[in-house]
């Protein structure tokens, strides 16, 4: 193993002792439960097991009073205005057949809200889109509350959908859970014609026929969209965490390959219950080595610094503590192996056909940069998602892929690397700590010293350059009140054609923000999610327009060029929405999580860590050591039940 890997994982073992034992034992309980007592509606009165299978059919009834049977549960983002959830309404009678044919019962649990980010993008709804996955994991909780049920299928594929679902599933952690992919839509628009498209329309050389006709030439059929942004780093992230099937990201939608993978999917639902040879509960394939392997496939990929939060957060629900520290440790040491846009011209599809995820896995786990003992959907061992998937006559076969990529423009071996660190630096200085998505800026736009152009809404920025009043001149916007206690963290990616333009003109230009700029942020040099936030207190607020800004994401470094004492003496400036302003589009009803929302750094979220005390809920400081490990009345030891369990 790379011995940075080693350290970070090791570090963040011991950091999480207390609170991931506590949760592995409430888990262990539940398992050993789940073993001795068969299927789990064999807990329920016959009153709530009649209402359960009230509405089967007749064979999954006669199936479901028995006791033999497992149940699994398909809990799913459908819905037909998101392109990448449109081909799961096709997915429950293909996954209730396979779970059927598994010797198992699958019933459609519950839906869960999928927002589209790409539809809100600029508008008050984008500020509900990152407390849409608390809703989203507490939607999977109430799924899954109903005690039927021995195993999970995860429908979901986008930005907060996916963290949503494992964060609820995390919480019924005795559950095996397995997410079902459903796969990029064809290649459109190429991504460099897009993005010129983009450009033009922000300075008025294209008019909104030519741009839409542009933009749905690029999102033109069912399937995720095919830049790496968020959506397509969940995928990576899951297959890494070992809770897809081996080789199925990636695979087109309404291909015979996708539907085989699906089905599969459902059969080996059931052989990981409990009831099963392979118990396979979520709570152990979600472990340390897990978390960090995850974080090793983001940086090495280049992926969405939006998982700087959702990673964190994912781990908290299952009792481990991950640390913006522990990110930043890992990205100076994996190298970056993908050019995908916005870091490059090529999408996912281009990507996959270069060797794609199992080109990846291979050629990291050679180098060390894996944890390769780890337990997956598919089994003991990481080496498992070295195979490709593909049919031959008609059946299942997985080929292990060589650990080198056929298109080096695209992905390249850890031996040639596009860089030799992560795509994604963490950031610290007098401001506060941020993160910077580097893999597509230019190694002379990652250095930029300039005045501020201060904004207390993105609007006023927009506004400012069609005024014409940012034309000429260096800056570094500064774009404050947009963390999640402020106004939900909005993404803010709509500024990156306007900032864009002006980089390209010759201007020196870089954005700092407590907002979120997605997985989609591009060439601008950009310090996004800084914590503390303006509305809790953060430095941010005390920027006054012309102060000296100084950014550098090569160094990691974030500092704004006024004197301590002067900062000291000022109060201040502008404010977040009071609570009668944030109104309209549904904001009113998360007002309370708004005001109870932790830090970007801390997962952004509202839950407290899964086993941990209360004092650290919301990021609150405990008591450390100099390594940032707790100091607990009760250390507690491992856990031993799963390990007698599965014994």
């Amino acid at each position: 193993m790379n011995p940075v890997v080693e350290e970070v994982t090791a570090r963040v073992a011991e950091r999480s002792r207390p609170s991931r034992a506590a949760y592995l034992r409430r888990v262990a309980a539940a398992a050993r439960e789940a073993r001795e007592r068969g299927p789990a509606r064999t807990a329920l009165g016959c009153a709530n097991l009649a209402h359960g299978f009230a509405a089967c059919s007749p064979a999954d009834k006669l199936a479901l009073r028995g006791a033999e049977r497992p149940g699994v549960a398909i809990v799913s983002a459908y819905n037909d205005m998101l392109s990448a959830h449109q081909p799961y309404e096709t997915y429950p009678p293909l996954l209730k057949r396979a779970v059927r044919e598994a010797g198992g019962v699958a019933q459609f649990a519950g839906g869960v809200p999928a927002m589209c980010d790409g539809v809100t993008q600029g508008r008050p709804g984008m500020e509900l889109s990152l407390y849409s996955r608390e809703v989203i994991a507490m939607a999977t909780a109430i799924a899954l509350s109903h005690d039927m049920f021995d195993a999970s299928l995860l429908l979901g594929v986008c930005d907060k959908i996916v963290p949503g679902l494992l964060i609820g599933a995390l919480h019924f952690g005795h559950l095996p859970a397995l997410f079902v992919p459903a796969g990029p839509m064809p290649s459109g628009l190429p991504n460099k014609v897009k993005a010129r498209a983009r450009q033009h329309f922000a300075e008025g050389k294209i008019g909104r026929g030519e741009m839409l006709d542009a933009e749905a030439k690029s999102y033109h059929s069912p399937g995720t969209c095919t830049f790496y942004g968020t959506a397509n780093s969940n995928q990576v992230l899951m297959e890494v965490m070992g809770l897809h099937l081996p080789g199925s990201t990636f695979v087109n939608p309404g291909t015979e390959l996708r539907d085989a993978l699906t089905a599969a999917a459902g059969r080996r639902a059931v052989e990981i219950t409990a009831h099963g040879p392979e118990y396979t509960p979520v709570g152990e394939v979600v472990d340390e080595k897990a978390v960090v392997n995850a974080a090793v496939a983001l940086l090495a990929t280049g992926g969405s610094t939006n998982h700087t939060m959702h990673l964190v957060a994912i781990a908290a629900a299952a009792g481990i503590e991950l640390l913006w520290d522990d990110l930043a440790a890992l990205s100076a040491h994996v190298p970056l192996l993908t050019r995908m846009y916005p870091n490059g011209q090529a999408d996912v599809n281009h990507f996959h056909a270069a060797g794609g995820m199992q080109a990846l896995i291979g050629d990291l786990l050679d180098n060390g940069l894996l944890h390769e003992d780890v337990l997956t959907v598919a089994g003991h061992g990481l080496g498992l998602y070295r195979g490709a998937a593909s049919l031959k006559d008609g059946e299942l076969v997985w080929t292990e892929v060589p650990p080198a990529g056929t298109d080096p423009g695209v992905l390249r071996p850890v031996a040639a690397p596009f860089s030799a660190d992560g795509g994604i630096h963490m950031l610290h200085g007098n401001l506060g700590r941020a993160v910077s998505k580097v893999s597509a800026v230019k190694p002379e736009h990652l250095v930029i010293e300039a005045p501020a152009k201060v904004f207390d809404d993105q609007a006023e920025l927009m506004a400012a350059f069609e005024a014409g009043e940012l034309d000429g001149r260096d800056f570094v916007a500064v774009i404050r009140y947009q963390g999640p206690r402020a106004n939900g963290m909005p993404e803010l990616h709509k500024l990156t054609p306007p900032l864009a333009v002006l980089l390209d003109r010759g201007q020196k230009v870089a954005l700092v923000t407590d907002g979120r700029m997605s997985g989609a942020s591009g060439k601008v040099p950009a310090a996004i999610h800084l914590s503390p936030e303006a509305a809790d207190g953060g430095p941010i607020a005390l920027v006054r327009e012309g102060d000296l800004v100084r950014l550098d994401s090569a160094a990691g470094t974030l500092d704004l060029l006024v004197p301590a004492s002067e900062l000291a003496a000022r109060t201040p400036a502008g404010r977040p929405l009071a609570d009668d302003e944030w109104v309209g589009t549904g904001r009113e009803l998360f007002t309370a999580f708004r005001r109870t929302a932790a830090p970007a750094e801390r997962g952004a979220g509202v839950f407290a860590m899964s086993g941990a005390e209360p004092a650290t809920f919301g990021g609150l400081p405990v008591v450390r050591d100099s390594q940032g490990v707790p100091d607990p009345r009760d250390v507690l030891d491992v856990v031993p039940e799963f390990a007698e369990g599965r014994a």
